[in-house]
């Protein structure tokens, strides 16, 4: 499956430290697209496992993880306004 995933962590006390980890852990599964995004295509068991990571750091009443999935990318569409970057030039 491919899957856009987008995370918004709090910047409160131990926030920079979170956002860091989630970065991390992101970076091992997917592509990072820009600041909280990355994309990429996945399998149902290490969609699981990059779950299980991220929920060791995703505080529940302050933070949130956004999974947007498609069985593949050519059934999404990417436009870009303003500057192109060519990391993300993968899918269209």
């Amino acid at each position: 499956m491919y899957i856009i995933l987008i995370y918004d962590i709090a910047m409160d006390n131990g926030g920079p430290k979170v956002s860091r980890n989630i970065f991390k852990i992101c970076k091992k599964y997917l592509t990072h697209v820009q600041k909280s995004v990355f994309e990429g295509e996945i399998t149902p068991a290490l969609l699981a496992k990059l779950r299980m990571e991220l929920d060791q750091y995703i505080r529940d009443e302050e933070d949130s993880v956004i999974v947007f999935s498609s069985r593949n990318e050519r059934w999404l569409e990417k436009e870009f306004w303003g500057v192109t970057d060519e990391k993300t030039s993968n899918f269209f």
